[in-house]
C-alpha cells in the first residue's frame, strides 16, 4: 500500500492565499464569519485542504456580487449539500434577481460611460463648450483648477 504524505493535502494560509488570490487577512475574516473552515497543526497554525481554494474563489464570487457575509453563511450548507430548502431557494431565486437587475444597471452605466468617452475623443463644435465646462467643473471638484 502506499505511502501517502497528508502535507500534500494540505495547505497554510499563506499558499491558500497565493492560490486563491486574496489576502490571509480575507481569509481569517472567513473563518470568523463561519464561512471557511481550516484544521490547526500542533502549533497553531492553520491548514487548509485542497479544496478550499474553490471555496474561497465561491466565496469571492458571492461577496462580488454584493452578497453579505451572514447570506453567504446560509447559502453554503446548500452548496456543501446540494439541496436547499423551499424558503432557501426562494431567497436564493431573489440574490439572482437581484444580481440581474445590478447586471442590467451596470450594463447601462457602461453604456453612458461609452458615450462619454467617444463625445470627449471624438468632439464636435457643438459638444466642445459642454465638454470643456464638464471638465472644468471635474477639475475643482477634484481640487487640480
Amino acid at each position: 500500500m502506499p505511502v501517502v504524505d497528508d502535507a500534500l493535502d494540505e495547505m497554510r494560509i499563506g499558499e491558500l492565499a497565493a492560490r486563491a488570490g486574496v489576502s490571509t487577512r480575507a481569509l481569517r475574516y472567513y473563518e470568523e464569519q463561519g464561512i471557511l473552515q481550516s484544521s490547526r497543526t500542533a502549533s497553531g497554525q492553520r491548514v487548509y485542504g485542497l479544496e478550499a481554494v474553490d471555496r474561497v474563489r465561491l466565496i469571492q464570487h458571492l461577496f462580488s456580487a454584493g452578497l453579505a457575509s451572514r447570506t453567504i453563511a446560509v447559502i453554503l450548507p446548500c452548496v456543501d449539500t446540494g439541496h436547499a430548502p423551499p424558503v432557501m431557494l426562494e431567497s436564493l431565486h431573489r440574490e439572482r434577481d437581484r444580481i440581474s437587475q445590478l447586471m442590467v444597471d451596470l450594463e447601462a452605466a457602461r453604456g453612458r460611460l461609452d458615450e462619454v468617452i467617444s463625445m470627449t475623443e471624438n468632439p464636435d463644435e457643438a459638444r466642445c463648450e459642454a465638454v470643456r465646462d464638464s471638465a472644468g467643473r471635474t477639475s475643482v471638484i477634484l481640487g487640480a483648477g
